[in-house]
Order: C-alpha cells, then sequence, then structure tokens
C-alpha cells in the first residue's frame, strides 16, 4: 500500500510538469514479482493516468515483472526488459493452511456465524468441502479472466491463451512471445534519449523538512507540553516538518 501511495505521488509530480505537445516521454523503471490483485490493480490503474494524458510512457523491467508486476508492465507504450529478465506469470493463485483437522483433534471447535451463502467458503479453521472448493475456484477464474482482459487491451499483439498459462519466460523467450517490445537495459534506454538530445530529470517522492520547525522540535525533545495551547503548537510543527512531495531533479 506504501508503495502505491509513493507511486500515485510519483505520477502526479509528472502529470503536473510534463506536456504531450513537447513530446514528453515518462521511464519507469520496473521490477516486482508481484502480489494482491487490489494493489497491482491500482498500481497499474496509475501508470493509465499517464497514459490517458498522452505522455508517452516506457517501461524498463531490469529482473521481474511476474503476475502483478506484469500487469503494470503491459501498460507501457514501449516495453523492454534486459535479456535474463522474468516476465509472465499471468495467472491468479489462492491459498491457506487449514487447521481444522489439527484442532479437532485438540477438542477446539472454531464457530463462524455469517449471512450469506458464499460469505465464507474456505477459511484455515473449518472442514472444507466441494462446494467451498468450486465456489473459489470459481472466484480465481473470474480475476484471471479480468487479468487477460486488461492486458490483451493494453498489449493486442500477444496471443493471450497461449501466455496466460501462470508460466513465466526469460527475455529471450519473451520477446517470441510478444510479453517485451526489446531487450535492452535501462542504462542503454537513456543513453538512447541522451544522444538524441532529451533532458533526463528523475523523480523521487520524499518528504521535505522545514529546517526552522526540525531545530525548533530538536531543541525541545526533553520537554513535553504541558498544556493544550503547547500540544497544539507541536502538531503544527510536526504537520509543518514533514510535507510530502515528488522531488524532480536532473538524472545526470
Amino acid at each position: 500500500a506504501s508503495q502505491a501511495a509513493q507511486l500515485r505521488q510519483e505520477v502526479t509530480a509528472v502529470l503536473r510538469n510534463a506536456s504531450a505537445d513537447r513530446g514528453d516521454e515518462l521511464v519507469l523503471v520496473l521490477n516486482t514479482g508481484g502480489g494482491t490483485v487490489t494493489g497491482y490493480g491500482l498500481a497499474a490503474a496509475q501508470l493509465m493516468r499517464v497514459k490517458d494524458a498522452g505522455i508517452k510512457l516506457t517501461i524498463c523491467v531490469e529482473q521481474v515483472a511476474a503476475s502483478g508486476g506484469y500487469m503494470m508492465a503491459c501498460t507501457a507504450d514501449r516495453l523492454v526488459a534486459s535479456p535474463f529478465a522474468v516476465l509472465g506469470s499471468i495467472g491468479v493463485i489462492s491459498e491457506q493452511p487449514n487447521v481444522y483437522e489439527r484442532l479437532k483433534k485438540e477438542g477446539v471447535e472454531f464457530q463462524t456465524v455469517t449471512a450469506g451463502k458464499f460469505k465464507r467458503t474456505l477459511t484455515p479453521f473449518k472442514k472444507p468441502t466441494k462446494e467451498d472448493f468450486d465456489k473459489q475456484k470459481d472466484d480465481i477464474e473470474s480475476i484471471l479472466l479480468l487479468f487477460k482482459s486488461f492486458v490483451a487491451e493494453n498489449r493486442p499483439k500477444l496471443d493471450i491463451d497461449n501466455v496466460a498459462t501462470g508460466e513465466t519466460w526469460f527475455g529471450k523467450d519473451a520477446l517470441e512471445r510478444n510479453l517485451v517490445d526489446e531487450l535492452i537495459t535501462t542504462d542503454d534506454v537513456l543513453l538512447q534519449k541522451l544522444d538524441s538530445g532529451a533532458e533526463i530529470f528523475s523523480v523521487k517522492f520524499g518528504v521535505k523538512t522545514n529546517p526552522l520547525s526540525q531545530a525548533l522540535q530538536g531543541a525541545s525533545l526533553d520537554a513535553q507540553p504541558q498544556n493544550l495551547r503547547g500540544m497544539l503548537l507541536t502538531w503544527l510543527l510536526q504537520g509543518a516538518a514533514s510535507r510530502p512531495v515528488a522531488e524532480m531533479g536532473p538524472y545526470w
């Protein structure tokens, strides 16, 4: 969640400063093996904001863009990867331990009250049934369908049924399957831009510190506010001392 929030701030900073008319382009270095559907769906949506604004998006995969990571990667106008990067894993998995038999042996019964036929299906504490498994299977199949549709929409040249198997491929094999457009390192992508006359800036989310409030806080670390006015002053200083910003500066 924190990384998604950081990405939101960085994308917003880019959109507030970049211009499609000027031909600006965003180059994103991506390395992730995926995670939750909701988290990576939000991250991919943040990258779609860039495309919706008319800013060209190049994504460089240095080591891995798998599962939710590939959901992000496929939003690129130009998707490149290093020769031994791993891409793919277009699939969905759901797993959890089940301790029902162990609890039964110990004489422990876990009771749950629900309203709604499928409010609880597979859980660690109840004896699973075929109906539970069937419902869970239907749920993850529905998620896979959404995943495949999103990838296919963003990479129309991709044979989605051929690659949406949960498998991963290294650079050359990924290129043959149209999972990536080119095998090249991030360094060479940036050097190409530099040689073409582009100005390159690095965007990084951070916290901007107010020097005055920092000094005042440092001078009274051992002093605790004794009244409401003192508490309010401390809160205001803390607010001024930690304003989130997305900083932009020359890459070289």
